[in-house]
């Protein structure tokens, strides 16, 4: 496999593009207004305590002070005596916290209009496959991962580097890695670690002692060990930024990473702008002359195979076949360029022979398999249907880029101009029925005005007749298709 990263920076987002063996097949985008503080951990200092909320406000240097209540203060805080006193209840804030005191807190919860943060002094930092707890000594690992052999064997990974400094819980995503990979986390949120407590010790208020990475150095710290040849950047300052973090954690990667200075943007070299385009329409051709049509809904996504304009060179049965082969590598694709998670259910075209169907499903899996986020793929059903899970990590990109469409409330499509026209007519008649007017007047779109006006004018002829009374349509261009509004005079 051939892989490359490809970094594009702007003042307002950061985008970031996978390249394998030419194409595209993941893109990952952070926006700096829609990033949040959760997780950033602070040296803050006690600024007030409340013992009738049982909280106190600390101050991280934040326009608002944030909100530390003593059911979210670590217990390792806590005197022996003070734990066995309150087993079972809320110690008083006043025997947790002072006045004055500096302590070491973490962002659970960001500001949000009148107030400030919600903190804990239970630590945790995340990486790929590991969280690292500081307050804590074990290994755990998730209860997701169910197989007990593969429980066994992260365990061992991760206990020879737990101890005072602090212990790690295995994440679901680490089930299926390699012990390197995994030892790998370890030792970066070991080193991740230190230079907190490093910033801690030289009180360092004026800024996070630790602050979940930029999507740049997260991807780069969760690419490691992938085979990339080459990552491209085309912001100096964060090329220096990237070249900073490698040298300080993750100093193998660092001969790959060059700085992109091209007029050309930088997501033009593999055609990645119109390949995002691609990606948020329902249809995907395949080469062949088939398509998919995916559609992507709260439950569930759908993908559908069909033929198209391929008819093959032996029978029906070859060309069914040989569509949904090809299928298989499109849809693997397309999960990972869109990111979708979920339940997915796959409408193969209809195959006849059982040595079809398995060697579907084998293609499948087969491509599948350079997916690095967790999938199970199940049987054909008894109708005809495969229903597939993966696991979901972030916002598909559909979700990121795209808003629900105002006009028809996502459903996807909007009524006729027809169906419209006659909902205006049976609304004049229900209001004539139920209140008294001397005339109506209809505000609609153009494109409804002009059918009332001219296609359907014998209509509402006929309606004017009927009611007794005039009907009067006037446009109104800031209506959409489906907007209406029957006035009484």
């Amino acid at each position: 496999m051939s892989g490359e990263l490809l970094i594009n920076v702007t003042p307002s987002e950061t985008r970031v593009a996978l390249i394998e063996n030419g194409t595209l097949q993941e893109v990952h985008i952070e926006r700096i207004a829609k990033k949040g503080i959760v997780g950033n951990i602070y040296l803050g200092k006690v600024i007030r305590v409340l013992p009738g909320m049982q909280a106190a406000f600390v101050d991280i240097n934040l326009d608002k002070a944030a909100f530390l209540h003593a059911s979210d203060i670590n217990s390792r805080l806590m005197t022996s005596q003070e734990q066995d006193n309150n087993d079972n209840e809320v110690p008083d804030i006043r025997t947790l916290v002072h006045e004055g005191q500096y302590i070491t807190v973490q962002v659970v919860k960001d500001p949000l209009g009148t107030k400030g943060a919600r903190l804990t002094t239970d630590l945790t930092i995340a990486s790929r496959y590991l969280v690292m707890m500081p307050n804590a000594k074990h290994a755990g690992v998730s209860q997701r991962i169910e197989d007990e052999k593969e429980r066994d064997r992260l365990k061992k990974i991760v206990i020879p580097y737990c101890s005072d400094d602090g212990g790690f819980i295995v994440r679901t995503a680490a089930e299926g890695a390699g012990d390197n990979e995994v030892a790998h986390d370890a030792e970066f949120l070991k080193r991740v670690w230190n230079k907190v407590q490093e910033r801690k010790k030289r009180k360092q208020t004026n800024m996070p002692l630790f602050q979940d990475l930029y999507l740049a150095c997260r991807i780069i710290r969760d690419f490691v060990g992938t085979g990339l040849e080459r990552i491209r950047v085309d912001s100096r300052l964060t090329f220096d930024e990237l070249i900073e973090f490698t040298d300080e954690f993750v100093p193998e990667i660092k001969p790959i990473i060059e700085y992109y200075p091209g007029e050309r943007p930088v997501f033009d070299l593999f055609d990645v702008e119109n390949e995002i385009q691609r990606a948020l329409q329902r249809k995907v051709e395949l080469k062949s002359g088939g398509y998919l049509i995916i559609d992507q809904t709260e439950a569930m996504t759908t993908i559908d195979i069909n033929t198209g304009a391929f008819v093959g060179h032996r029978n029906l049965e070859e060309t069914i076949f040989n569509t949904n082969i090809e299928a298989t590598q499109a849809i693997a694709r397309q999960l990972r360029l869109r990111n979708l998670g979920g339940i997915i259910i796959v409408d193969f075209i209809d195959m006849n022979t059982n040595e079809h169907k398995k060697r579907v499903l084998h293609s499948l899996d087969v491509a599948m398999a350079k997916d690095n986020v967790k999938y199970s793929i199940s049987n054909f059903s008894a109708l005809g249907l495969v229903e597939m899970t993966r696991k979901r990590t972030r916002e598909s990109l559909e979700h990121i880029l795209c808003d629900e469409c105002p006009i028809c409330d996502g459903r996807g499509n909007l009524k006729t101009v027809e169906t419209v026209c006659f909902e205006i007519l049976r609304e004049i008649v229900r209001v004539n029925r139920a209140y008294d007017a001397d005339k109506f007047i209809v505000y609609a779109s153009t494109q409804v005005s002009d059918t009332l006006n001219n296609d359907e004018m014998h209509h509402l002829a006929e309606l004017e007749v009927f009611i007794g009374k005039q009907i009067k349509v006037q446009t109104d261009s800031v209506y959409n298709q489906e907007q209406f509004d029957v006035v009484m005079m």
